[in-house]
Order: structure tokens, then sequence, then C-alpha cells
């Protein structure tokens, strides 16, 4: 069952844990699970190419999917839309150093501008 990060960090913060310790732990906890999501997709990849390549509909999505593919991960760290984009990166076959470098560097700003907000 999906749980609200955002909430968790909210909690822990409120609770008392140190702002830091609470940041490293939400970001490196949420960084895996997109990289868990990233790789699903990948993988899902091995399963469906050969629909995607054979349909016309297909190519074109896959096409598009590739030309704005990084511009779409900016919109990665938004609640129920960030886990698909995740997923799609994967499947698309985006190239991992760039989906690292900005889906984690999205996620942990994130995380920071909610305990800046708070303090």
């Amino acid at each position: 069952m999906p749980f609200s990060s955002e909430l968790a960090l909210i909690g822990a913060l409120e609770f008392g844990m140190n702002p830091q310790d609470a940041l490293f732990y939400a970001s490196f906890g949420n960084c895996l699970a997109v990289l868990l999501n990233y790789f699903l997709g990948y993988f899902l990849y091995t399963l469906m190419h050969e629909k995607i390549k054979k349909s016309k509909v297909g190519k074109k999505a896959y096409a598009f999917s590739h030309k704005y593919g990084y511009f779409a991960l900016l919109l990665s760290p938004l609640p129920i839309i960030g886990d698909p984009i995740s997923i799609a990166s994967g499947l698309i076959r985006l190239n991992i150093f760039y989906f690292i470098l900005i889906a984690f560097s999205l996620r942990i700003a994130r995380y920071y501008l909610i305990i800046f907000i708070l303090q």
C-alpha cells in the first residue's frame, strides 16, 4: 500500500528527528524506490519490445517518449504521476546516468524544500 513519503518526513520532524537525518533517510528511500521503478520498466521492455516495434502507434509513442523523456522527468517528483514516469523512463531505456542525475536531484530538492518550509 503506497504511503506519502512527505507525510512520513513531516511526522519524523514533528517527533524530533534531526532534519539532516530526516533528509537523508527520506531521500535515500525515495531514490531507491525510483531506481526500482526504472528497472521495472527496463525489464518490462524485454517482454513488450516486439509488440511496440510491430505497432504503428507503438513506434510513434516510443519515438515521442525518447524525444521528450528527459523533460518528462522534471515531473517525476510529483506524487501521483512520478512512479509511472519513472517506469516509462526504464521502458524507453533512457540513459541511466541522466535518469539518476535528474530524478534523484529533484527528489532530494523536494525533501529539502519541505524541511526548509517547516523550519
